[in-house]
């Protein structure tokens, strides 16, 4: 899954890869300090658009680059941030849709359509890993 940030005025939008399994001790604790939320609720308030949640993670993923940015520091308007699966991701949404056998052919197809624009994960290994943290 993929974090997608673009500013108002950007050219391009700054993307980033968003495993909740491969994130730092460190980076998942500062997460539930800000949200209040122990780590799979965390995760599961990102994914339901959770404002706190979305902002912490950006927070997180700006301080890579930036490590002295403070949390307060991070401000933007609503329709500058939003989630992407990737294409690992809905491959395997739309294979256990199939799997289980009540897949509606709309369903399928709107994937499908997704599956063709989506962004390849990055340094990939195995199968796609759930976007929830359990």
């Amino acid at each position: 899954m993929y974090l997608i940030y673009q500013p108002e005025g950007a050219e391009e939008p700054q993307r980033f890869l968003y495993k909740p399994q491969k994130l730092m001790a460190p980076e998942r604790e500062a997460l539930e300090r800000r949200s209040k939320m122990d780590f799979s609720d965390f995760t599961k308030g990102v994914l339901n658009g959770n404002a706190v949640c979305r902002r912490a993670l950006l927070w997180v993923m700006l301080k890579r680059q930036h490590p002295v940015m403070k949390f307060e520091d991070v401000d933007f308007a609503w329709d500058e941030l939003r989630l992407e699966y990737s294409r690992q991701e809905l491959t395997l949404m739309r294979d256990q849709l199939i799997d289980a056998g009540n897949a509606d052919p709309e369903q399928i197809d709107s994937l499908n359509r997704e599956i063709a624009t989506a962004i390849d994960e990055q340094a990939t290994e195995g199968k796609a890993l759930p976007p929830i943290a359990v």
